[in-house]
């Protein structure tokens, strides 16, 4: 059994409990760790607050506010974090937006500024966390993003968001690099395709989950629950050195041709 009590995680980008990053907060919270929560706006805060009860860190767990286009308050939430718990342990980022427009449309049409705004949120995102996070993993730590494999292959209206989620996978590489000599270790988990709301942007996504039930080997689309799941092993211990890598949880879809 994995334990981390006394370990602090920080959370963006869960937005519901249908979202992949419940999942991954629910095991790291059955598992003993401390959890702070990223909300975007205001209007949000009473959403993340109920997350967090249901995620039972009513006491301990506590919720922020940072839109992570902002440098200013992705600053002012680590100041804030600094200010409530002595380090953090883990850093999690599941984050990913691009205008509809740019998933919908055929690719060649995509605009510069939607190519921006997809990047930017998607993808440099994890590169500022980081580095606010950095100085306070003073016990070296796991920062872990979720992909998808739309960033190796072509799937229909993905778009923008696999040339974005191609780049994530590139940063993870390059800040397992950066951050090694730290103790810090940087992951990312590749899910297979999941009915969350985030998902309902994509056009024709039961087309995908029907493919991936046809050929991945265990004829099945996987579950939130086991990319969580994957998702502790990687922050835990237990993934000591593994850094810098790619873990694919779809049932082996990615693995098939025909």
């Amino acid at each position: 059994m994995i334990d981390l009590k006394g370990k602090v995680a920080v959370v963006f980008g869960l937005a519901n409990k249908r979202s992949i990053a419940y999942s991954v907060a629910q095991k790291l919270a059955e598992a003993g760790a401390t959890l702070v929560l990223s909300y975007q706006s205001e209007r949000l805060q009473r959403e993340a607050e109920e997350l967090l009860e249901d995620l039972g860190q009513t006491g301990h767990g506590r919720a922020f506010q940072c839109d992570v286009s902002r440098d200013e308050e992705i600053d002012a939430v680590f100041a804030q974090i600094a200010e409530a718990f002595p380090r953090i342990d883990i850093l999690i980022h599941s984050v990913a937006f691009a205008p509809a427009d740019a998933l919908k449309n055929d690719f060649l049409l995509t605009s510069r500024e939607d190519f921006r705004i997809a990047h930017d949120i998607s993808v440099y995102s994890l590169i500022a966390l980081a580095r606010a996070a950095a100085p306070l993993m003073t016990d070296g730590g796991s920062i872990l993003t979720l992909t998808y494999y739309g960033g190796e292959k072509v799937f229909p209206n993905y778009n923008v968001m696999g040339v974005a989620k191609a780049a994530l996978e590139s940063v993870v590489r390059y800040l397992a690099a950066s951050l090694g000599a730290r103790n810090i270790r940087v992951n990312a988990v590749s899910a297979g395709p999941i009915r969350t709301l985030a998902a309902r942007g994509i056009g024709d996504f039961n087309q995908i989950l029907d493919a991936v039930t046809l050929r991945a080997p265990l004829h099945r689309n996987v579950e939130q629950i086991e990319v969580g799941n994957t998702a502790l092993f990687l922050c835990s211990p237990l993934a000591s050195g593994i850094t810098g890598e790619i873990t694919f949880v779809d049932c082996g879809f990615n693995i098939t041709g025909v």
